[in-house]
């Protein structure tokens, strides 16, 4: 059957889909949030944006009437059409080729040249020449895993994150090795998802015999092919799509049984010789090996999935429910019907959004130590997520390194603010002083950005009952991402809004938190200039700052906002050094000679970055 190739304008905006089985299936809809359609790079491309069938021969496409932008067919707008095999459409950036490329396993090569087995243990003293693009596309895969609705789509992602992430690779694939159907000297192996780099009629046809190497050795096994020599011609193993190396590696762990990763490619995409002349099975040493890295960055990738799923479908097994909710939604659902307490609906919210600091001068170092990288990452996320659900709030969203937590649905929380407060506060204070060993050497060198903003917004499900993500939207969500934002140039690690800040001072405990007025500010993008605040822990001997140095930090700021900035700048000097969020105002003072300018009214704009 013809697969449909989705190409964005990014290398990594691409995936590759087989169509539905027979004429008369049902349609499939084409769109930006369509699983496992989705099209989510590119937003010209609505969320639902076109229909597509299959009628034995040809893709019939429909563009649906709710879609905002139009699709061109052969160079015109065309609302109804027909592509056949080789040809296009285009939506937006996105280009979309319906190609009949087949896979068929093979048997092993006649002409093996090299063969060589990678220990884990060896690949370890491999070091990356481009550890930054790895780390960039390997810091992905947590959210692609656990954001794939299916093992399809999970496929589907897994094979362009190692197109995106091994450069010399032609073909990439994941397999499935079952050693309790073959029969004799057979394999019985499926093809569970593949793609190739470019547009051609090359098929794909993997060695049977590499794979099950791979899975039964348990190491990652490399197949050289001597092509050049080859008397054999095209036939049934990899060689016969172009390519003359091919590596298989396995995935461990009960989710991922005898699954593995199949990459191929051409010896004349590498920086240097993959072997000597000559025949044999020597190959060079794992470092010094032209693959090594790719095979390296398989491994890795091979090691995360598993982990990852591993991890998902033991939480599945044990409470399933309890993969998707926090306890207070767990609680709010007990007895009661779900589709009318996950309903979406309007709320009075309290949102917080974590940023880790740090992540990107410890990737720069750990360069051949991604997977130590990517635990690190992962403890502190789990930081956050414990804070969040022990004050009783819900884990609305991750993005990348951050997570966003909410209070006040699916219960009202009258003291939703006090339990904000008191995640910020555990949350900064595990994270930049751990209170154990194990925690300091697990979240060293981080540190934590965090905004909290109150108000109105809507919450619920998103999603259907198969797949449900339970999450808060509205402008209140937005202003707390950008006060998380705002924490790099303010130097304060807890920024509130104006309500929360005000709710701070009414209804939390100076014994719990206390609160301290910074700058109002113009951000940008914005139009109307808000007052910014600092969360700050309790006072006490350990504490840099004492409350008469909030107050004297507070009269600065009144006399900075009437425009006498020498009398700010002199108390300001009352404020210990120690405190970095004083610097802010005194460097904008000194930076105007002390003097506001003639159109000052109060507020500072803030830089787009």
């Amino acid at each position: 059957m013809p697969d449909l190739i989705a190409q964005g304008p990014q290398p990594g905006d691409r995936w590759r889909l087989p169509l539905p089985n027979l004429p008369g299936s049902s349609p499939v809809i084409l769109g930006r949030d369509s699983p496992p359609w989705s099209v989510s790079w590119d937003d010209r491309v609505s969320r639902r944006h076109a229909e597509l069938a299959w009628d034995g021969q040809q893709l019939v496409v429909q563009r649906l009437i709710d879609a905002r932008n139009p699709i061109f067919h052969r160079g015109a707008q065309r609302e109804h059409f027909k592509v056949g095999i080789g040809e296009h459409f285009v939506i937006g950036r996105t280009t979309f080729t319906l190609v009949e490329q087949q896979n068929r396993l093979g048997n092993s090569h006649p002409d093996v040249l090299a063969q060589h087995t990678f220990d884990p243990q060896e690949l370890r003293q491999v070091r990356y020449r481009d550890a930054d693009r790895r780390i960039d596309v390997l810091s992905r895969l947590p959210e692609i895993i656990q954001g794939s609705s299916s093992d399809e789509e999970l496929f589907t992602r897994m094979v362009s994150v190692l197109l995106q992430g091994i450069a010399p690779a032609s073909f990439a694939a994941v397999v499935a090795h079952h050693p309790e159907r073959a029969v004799g000297n057979g394999a019985a192996i499926d093809i569970l998802h593949w793609d190739c780099r470019q547009l051609s009629e090359a098929s794909f046809s993997p060695s049977s015999q590499l794979v099950r190497q791979a899975v039964s050795s348990r190491r990652t096994v490399l197949h050289l092919w001597n092509s050049a020599s080859s008397p054999h011609g095209p036939g049934d193993y990899t060689q016969s799509e172009s390519v003359d190396w091919a590596f298989c590696t396995p995935l461990e762990g009960e989710a991922c049984r005898d699954w593995a990763i199949y990459v191929a490619g051409d010896l004349s995409s590498l920086p240097s010789p993959a072997i000597p002349s000559g025949s044999g099975l020597a190959t060079p040493p794992p470092q010094a090996h032209p693959l090594s890295e790719e095979i390296k960055f398989a491994e890795l990738a091979a090691t995360t999935l598993s982990s990852i799923r591993q991890s998902r479908e033991l939480q599945r097994r044990q409470d399933s429910l309890r993969s998707f909710f926090a306890p207070v939604v767990l609680d709010a659902l007990s007895g009661r019907n779900p589709d009318e307490v996950l309903a979406p609906r309007e709320a009075e919210v309290s949102v917080l959004f974590c940023d880790l600091r740090g992540f990107s001068k410890h990737s720069e170092e750990s360069g051949d130590r991604l997977l130590e990288l990517l635990q690190r990452v992962s403890n502190s996320l789990g930081v956050m997520t414990h804070h969040i659900l022990a004050d009783g709030g819900v884990v609305g969203d991750f993005h990348g390194d951050a997570a966003m937590g909410f209070w006040g649905w699916p219960f009202e929380q009258p003291d939703s603010v006090l339990r904000v407060c008191r995640a910020a506060l555990g949350i900064q204070s595990q994270i930049e002083s751990p209170a154990t060993a194990e925690d300091s050497s697990a979240l060293a060198g981080f540190r934590a950005g965090l905004g909290i903003a109150s108000g109105r917004a809507v919450a619920g499900r998103i999603g259907t009952a198969d797949q449900v993500k339970v999450t808060v939207f509205g402008p209140v969500v937005n202003l707390a991402s950008r006060l998380e934002g705002m924490t790099k140039i303010l130097q304060a690690s807890i920024l509130l809004d104006e309500a929360t800040a005000q709710r701070v001072r009414q209804e939390v405990p100076p014994e719990v938190a206390r609160i301290r007025r910074v700058a109002r500010v113009l951000p940008f993008g914005m139009n109307s200039p808000l007052m910014v605040s600092q969360l700050l822990e309790p006072a006490s001997p350990q504490s840099p700052l004492s409350d008469h140095h909030i107050a004297c930090y507070e009269e600065a700021l009144d006399a900075f906002q009437a425009g006498r900035w020498s009398e700010a700048f002199r108390l300001l000097h009352h404020v210990p050094a120690e405190d970095r969020v004083k610097d802010f105002l005194t460097v904008y003072i000194a930076q105007h000679g002390r003097t506001p300018p003639l159109d000052w009214q109060g507020f500072i704009r803030l830089p787009s970055k």
